[in-house]
């Protein structure tokens, strides 16, 4: 693979820029601050795109390219692949995809796979090469060449690492001492205590405890249940009673209103039937004492009679007396002395009989007025009494009616409830309202009873809510505890596959690189150095020219230059199909002569089939690719 074209419009401090590169050595010159560094992060970013996240730096790549005071942020690049296609990348770096176009200059951005996050994997697609090891290998930046001394190792562990996980960043040992430190002090083990997993398993043992102390308040729970939903249900039917009793109530009091309605006109009757027999006594009175006053009259008459005939008789015994005596004539004294006597005496009579039976049948006729005045006044206080009991009897009859019907209403209202005709039998013989009374009692009893058992279930509740959040918590344990175990997992997966990762890189490709690190090696410092190896108890040793095996650490800063750029070369081809571009800024930076003379021959002689593309700030390289007659490109910042 091969870059053709830089084209930046505006990045960082670079502005209308374009770069022609050529298929072997390129030396792109530039003093300090010139944009070289800029340029290489150019080239990264328009394949990879540029970060937003600061990534533990004070300022995300975004933020320090992006252009002061200007919206346009892009650039293109235009590269070959190794079977011939070219295609050119437009990046807008405001957005997360660029747009990619073959050479008939069609857009073929959607022809690659799409990552939410990362967005196009084109270059990935076509290279097998993602960011992180294009920075580890394709690209050997300045500030990873360290001088100091007390920096040494550290540049001796990232050959080690290069060599043992193929990232130079990457450290078998120390990862595996992380996900050690990290599962310990994350995580725990059975032989350790206070660790996560120790405090989980510890509070989960003391909830199961409590748990199994209060597990004897389910069954208390269950027991109240029961109570709470019989006294219900007694309270449910008692309340049903109770509008039951309540309902007829109401009808018996409504007959109780209807008959003291006929009461009052009962006892208007009845006052009127007494006046009737008042009247009707007043007539019997009015009766017997004209009855009375005719037999008194007869009786007076009588008397009168029998006293005039005793007169008269007397008169004519003595009459008698005297003609027997003196006349002695019998038949005159008989019609003298007797017949008209009794002649005189019956006139008389009658004459006096005629005068009473006038006065009488005056006072008669007075009697007969009173009385037939007396019987209309009875007729017509009959005729109300008897309107008054038609009426009652309409009522009676009205009301009997109205209260079956209403009691047929009730019957079908609580058929499926109550055996209403019992209990209309007790209340005949009951008054209603002890019924009503005793119902009443016996329903606030049972609400008292139920009052009881909420308060006692109160009780349970509280010691089961308890359960209940200890039971939450436990769940809330056994889940971490799962994720703590599955954690562990992971790590112990992590260290597996780590340390088989290891071995087969250990076993099967560190050698191919130490072996093509100590070809290269021997070759740029002229076999002073013949072999590299790598163990896990020495890291990188070298073989010197003595045939000792010596730790990389007695080895000068410049050699373990060497080797680092060395190792970084020899990995180059593992790991792509495509002859990837070789980058290289300020790595000879403290190269002297020999050494840059070495390197820059081997890199023109060994890896002529990639393109090198060298940044620096000194003319070092163009004098010594001059001298060599080495043919190279150069482009000035």
């Amino acid at each position: 693979m091969k870059i053709k074209n830089i084209k930046i419009n505006n990045y960082g401090n670079l502005e209308n820029k374009e770069i022609n590169l050529k298929n072997n050595i390129n030396i792109i010159y530039g003093k300090n601050e010139s944009g070289k560094s800029t340029l290489l992060n150019y080239i990264k970013n328009i394949f990879y795109g540029i970060s937003k996240n600061k990534n533990g730096k004070e300022i995300s790549d975004y933020e320090k390219y992006k252009p002061w005071g200007k919206d346009d942020y892009s650039g293109k690049l235009k590269y070959e692949l190794d079977n011939g296609e070219e295609f050119e990348i437009y990046r807008d770096f405001n957005k997360k995809n660029p747009k990619l176009f073959n050479s008939n200059l069609e857009d073929v951005s959607k022809e690659f796979n799409i990552v939410k996050k990362d967005g196009i994997q084109f270059f990935y697609d076509q290279t097998n090469v993602d960011e992180t090891m294009f920075t580890s290998t394709v690209v050997a930046m300045q500030d990873e060449v360290k001088l100091d001394k007390q920096e040494q190792s550290i540049l001796v562990q990232k050959l080690a690492n290069l060599a043992g996980t193929g990232d130079d960043k990457v450290s078998y040992k120390k990862v595996l001492d992380k996900l050690n430190k990290v599962q310990l002090e994350k995580i725990g083990s059975e032989r350790t205590q206070g660790r996560p997993i120790n405090i989980v398993k510890d509070r989960m043992k003391n909830i199961e405890v409590v748990l199994k102390e209060l597990q004897s308040y389910q069954k208390d729970k269950q027991s109240t249940d029961d109570k709470k939903m019989l006294y219900s249900q007694k309270i449910d039917s008692l309340k049903e009673e109770l509008n039951l009793l309540q309902d007829i109530n109401i009808i018996i009091l409504r007959k109780q209103k209807e008959e003291e309605k006929i009461n009052i006109k009962n006892k208007y009757k009845n006052e009127k039937n007494e006046k009737i027999n008042e009247l009707i006594f007043q007539k019997n009175n009015l009766n017997n004492k004209n009855n009375e006053k005719n037999n008194l009259n007869k009786k007076i008459n009588i008397k009168k009679y029998i006293l005039i005939l005793l007169f008269i008789l007397l008169i004519n015994i003595l009459l008698f007396i005297f003609n027997n005596n003196f006349i002695k004539n019998n038949f005159i004294n008989i019609f003298n002395y007797f017949l008209i006597p009794i002649y005189l005496i019956v006139i008389f009579i009658l004459e006096k009989n005629k005068k009473e039976n006038k006065k009488i049948k005056i006072k008669n006729e007075k009697i007969n007025n009173e009385i037939n005045l007396l019987n209309k006044q009875i007729e017509l206080l009959e005729e109300e009494k008897n309107k008054i009991e038609e009426e009652i009897k309409q009522e009676e009859i009205s009301i009997d009616n109205e209260i079956e019907i209403e009691l047929e209403k009730i019957k079908q209202k609580y058929k499926n409830k109550f055996d209403i005709n019992k209990i209309l039998d007790q209340i005949e013989n009951n008054n209603i309202n002890n019924l009503i009374y005793r119902v009443q009692e016996e329903l606030n009893n049972n609400r008292l009873e139920l009052q009881k058992i909420n308060i006692e279930e109160e009780n349970i509740l509280n010691k089961l809510e308890d359960m209940i959040s200890l039971k939450e918590e436990y769940e809330n344990l056994k889940e971490k505890l799962k994720l703590l175990e599955e954690k562990n997992n992971s790590i112990n997966l992590a260290k597996e596959l780590l340390t088989r990762a290891y071995n087969n890189m250990k076993n099967n490709i560190t050698p191919k690189f130490t072996e093509n690190l100590s070809k290269n090696i021997s070759v740029i410092s002229n076999n002073k150095y013949k072999k590299v190896g790598i163990n896990d108890e020495k890291g990188l040793i070298v073989e010197n020219e003595y045939g000792e095996y010596i730790p990389a650490e007695r080895l000068s800063i410049g050699t373990i230059d060497q080797l680092y750029l060395s190792l970084r070369l020899s990995m180059i081809d593992e790991m792509s199909n495509e002859k990837m571009p070789i980058i290289l800024d300020e790595a000879f930076a403290y190269y002297d002569d020999l050494r840059l003379e070495n390197i820059l021959k081997f890199l023109n002689e060994q890896l002529n089939n990639h393109q090198l593309i060298i940044f620096t700030c000194t003319k070092r390289e163009q004098k010594i690719l001059d001298n060599l007659s080495i043919e190279y490109n150069l482009v000035e910042l």
